[in-house]
């Protein structure tokens, strides 16, 4: 059984599983608390971020690189074309950019709105951070207006990745989005494995909830 620690970026991982069809289960990880009672997820990662994935003998970290192992292990999926497909450079690109170009800039956003003094709120790294995200959303705009989904005509864990990203930085009120980028959201999050990922991820569903979306 593949076991998945923690929510947040793991939310990514287990509606993977859940597109694949693989059997899993989620451990819920509380970032906010003490963590040292939480021996299994500390042997697992010491660092103490999520998600982390363990696989059998296998233990990781970072959310593309799990995905990346998933398909790689348990695959081929259509969820990644093959590297000689026309689709892969495009999909390559923004499975990587859902993350270092959308969810890590907003991350570093949002940690500054919640956990920074408030003459700190708005320095230099903030607004680069946001500028960022803005540049990269760009890209994902562009290929929108070309294709339905971020890799081309089919739905790939490159739209996971970047629908993830999208969605925190519209939950936290980072973003607000065209009808080009919420026909995609809404498209992606209509899929039946995202609403049975978000029934596992029970923080996610009320925090989406709350939210709106």
């Amino acid at each position: 059984m593949i076991t998945v620690f923690g929510e947040g970026r793991g939310f990514r991982v287990v509606w993977l599983l859940e597109e694949m069809g693989l059997p899993h289960r989620l451990r819920p990880i509380d970032l906010l608390a003490s963590l040292e009672h939480e021996e299994e997820f500390l042997a697992i990662n010491p660092a103490g971020f999520i998600p982390a994935l363990q696989d059998g003998d296998v233990a990781m970290v970072e959310s593309i690189a799990i995905l990346e192992y998933l398909i790689a292990r348990y695959g081929p999926t259509p969820l990644a074309p093959e590297a000689r497909d026309p689709s892969f450079p495009l999909y390559q690109q923004f499975l990587h950019l859902g993350e270092a170009g959308l969810a890590m800039p907003i991350n570093a956003v949002v940690a500054t709105q919640m956990l920074a003094p408030e003459a700190e709120q708005d320095n230099w790294t903030i607004r680069w951070a946001r500028q960022i995200f803005e540049s990269r959303l760009g890209l994902v705009t562009r290929q929108l207006a070309q294709t339905p989904y971020v890799a081309g005509a089919a739905f790939t864990a490159a739209d996971i990745s970047v629908v993830y990203g999208l969605l925190l930085a519209r939950r936290t009120g980072n973003a607000r989005y065209g009808d080009l980028e919420e026909a995609y959201i809404d498209r992606v999050t209509r899929r039946d494995a995202y609403k049975r990922a978000l029934d596992t991820c029970e923080a996610t569903k009320a925090w989406a909830m709350a939210k709106g979306g």
